[in-house]
């Protein structure tokens, strides 16, 4: 029989290098591991893909305003920039009593009185004794007055809203600037102070036909007339008790019919009856505060039924909308490792919104790796006409680190 093959010896010089391909392959993965380890451990994660989810934009329906078919007619609304609509003539038109709207605004920037205040008093004298001649003469409402009778700022701004008596009209501006001249001066730079260039006043009561204003314009002046506060209290006040003439009733029927609240009436022979009128509504949670006018009616009770036709017709525009609801969704973030939380929003939002008004929704989101439930990733910006509002968006659930064996395992989506 023969023996085996015997198992050849390998040489120094083999053993060397196989020890050394062992020990420095050793050291290579062990230098591969050092950098590939930290490089894959501390690599920043890609932020997460958001996808989108713009919502529908609700449609509100509207119907046309009832206005009246004669004169100029137009109607705004608070904290809403310019008129919600306008009808007949947009010319400047004698305003009559309006007038005495801007009377009192000017005699009020030049001697404040704040509400309920009775303020300095006046004593009447032989010249206001003769203005109630003077506008009596004219067929001007007037109210009777005798040399030696006392009133107050407060009486005279009653007098002049309330009652729109002519007389007391001009002893409250004679008492407040001393001359019609010093009156008109004032007047007209407050009238361009405030942006009022086409309303035109001759003299402080408007009994001259020359004292006119553009509906648009009016409407305007009646804002700034609520917002001055001692004016709305006054204009508001069905009747007042003054003094030495008794109880006298507010010019301005509709006060308190359907939320009507003032403004002021006017009355020229010539050409009609007119009304500033203001009326409060409410709209689900919020309140609507409409102004609008009514110049060159046939008649003060006809102005009135039109006035409520046209106020109805406009309110019924308004709607309370939820363009945003609490907890809403408007898009989600998915991560590279299979994670994923939607962007919600993090209140209700309800909205008052006039007639077919546009609503038009924007997303905008931030760049997101992880994060926590209820961290803020964006926000919704809700656009209704001119307004817009902002809504915090943010995580529904949490976007947590993948941890070390996914990132050892997913190089190529790390890097």
């Amino acid at each position: 029989m023969s023996s085996p093959p015997t198992r050849r010896s390998l040489s120094r010089r083999q053993i060397y290098r196989r020890r050394r391909i062992v020990v420095f392959g050793g050291i290579a993965l062990l230098l591969a591991a050092l950098v590939y380890l930290p490089l894959t451990l501390l690599a920043p994660l890609r932020a997460a893909a958001v996808t989108l989810e713009v919502p529908q934009e609700p449609v509100v329906a509207s119907t046309p305003l009832a206005f009246p078919g004669y004169g100029g007619s137009a109607i705004g609304a608070l904290d809403r920039p310019g008129l919600l609509g306008q009808a007949g003539s947009t010319d400047p038109l004698p305003m009559a009593s309006i007038t005495k709207v801007v009377t009192a605004l000017v005699v009020l920037e030049a001697h404040p009185l704040a509400p309920g205040e009775a303020g300095p008093s006046t004593t009447m004298t032989a010249a206001d004794v003769g203005y109630y001649g003077e506008y009596l003469a004219q067929n001007g409402t007037v109210s009777s007055v005798r040399a030696g009778m006392t009133f107050t700022q407060r009486e005279l701004l009653e007098l002049t809203l309330v009652k729109s008596a002519n007389n007391y009209t001009k002893s409250l501006m004679m008492w407040a600037f001393g001359s019609q001249e010093a009156y008109l001066e004032a007047t007209r730079a407050w009238l361009a102070a405030h942006g009022l260039d086409r309303i035109v006043v001759n003299e402080p009561t408007g009994i001259d036909r020359g004292n006119v204003g553009p509906t648009d314009q009016l409407v305007e002046l009646g804002l700034l007339a609520l917002a001055q506060p001692t004016i709305a209290e006054i204009v508001a006040t069905p009747a007042v008790g003054i003094p030495n003439l008794g109880v006298l009733p507010n010019t301005n029927a509709l006060l308190g019919v359907e939320g009507v609240d003032g403004i002021k009436t006017g009355t020229l022979d010539d050409f009609g009856a007119n009304l500033l009128f203001s009326a409060d509504y409410p709209v689900g949670s919020s309140t609507v505060t409409l102004v609008g006018v009514v110049l060159g009616g046939p008649s003060h009770s006809r102005i009135d039924d039109d006035i409520l036709t046209l106020l109805r017709s406009t309110i019924a525009n308004f709607s309370e909308v939820e363009v945003v609801a609490d907890g809403q969704r408007f898009g989600v973030y998915d991560t590279l490792w299979g994670d994923s939380a939607a962007a919600v929003a993090s209140e209700a939002v309800t909205l008052l919104v006039w007639g077919e008004e546009s609503i038009a929704t924007e997303v905008v989101t931030e760049d997101v790796t992880t994060g926590e439930a209820g961290e803020d990733v964006g926000d919704v910006i809700v656009r209704v006409g001119e307004r817009s509002v902002t809504v915090d968006l943010e995580l529904a659930l949490d976007l947590d680190d993948p941890g070390p064996w996914w990132r050892l395992t997913h190089p190529a989506l790390l890097f």
